[in-house]
């Protein structure tokens, strides 16, 4: 479906027939990441404008899941895992060694494509912010996030994420 592709198409508004012919014409991949290390992320980029991380987080609980920014929404009001069989999903902590794997497959260069981080640098950095700013919060915010995130922790293995406690 070349033709009614744009860079702002969305699957909604395709008809199902359509839907279902490019999902199965596609690769798909989807790229998840740890909800709490999300929330830190749109936090440090400014998209609130609240003072503190405590306070970002209680307009975020406060703004329910419907209204959520696609930055803290669950992953799985978004990308609907249950519903699209995706081909990869890619786990943020995994990312070189995944990405080789999906350019190897594509017949890509491998080592020219890849960013030059280490997943390791990455994962310490964010294990040392979560800890910060979980710390920050009230144990009923830390209860209403594991709440407002419980389905992104059913659906994928975030084993290691402070919500998951």
């Amino acid at each position: 479906y070349p033709w009614r592709h744009t860079p702002e198409a969305q699957l909604s508004k395709f008809n199902l027939t359509e839907i279902e012919a490019m999902l199965r014409s596609y690769t798909k991949v989807l790229f998840v990441r740890d909800p709490f290390q999300r929330l830190i992320s749109a936090f440090m980029q400014g998209m609130g404008s609240s003072p503190s991380f405590s306070s970002f987080v209680q307009g975020v609980l406060d703004s329910g899941q419907h209204k959520a920014s696609v930055a803290w929404k669950p992953l799985v009001n978004l990308c609907h895992p249950c519903l699209i069989q995706y081909d990869y999903v890619v786990m943020f902590g995994f990312l070189r060694q995944e990405l080789g794997h999906l350019l190897q497959r594509a017949g890509l260069p491998v080592d020219s494509l890849l960013p030059k981080f280490t997943d390791t640098q990455v994962q310490w950095t964010y294990s040392w912010l979560s800890e910060q700013m979980f710390s920050e919060l009230s144990l009923q915010q830390k209860k209403q996030l594991s709440h407002f995130y419980r389905l992104d922790l059913a659906a994928f293995p975030f084993s290691s994420s402070f919500l998951s406690e």
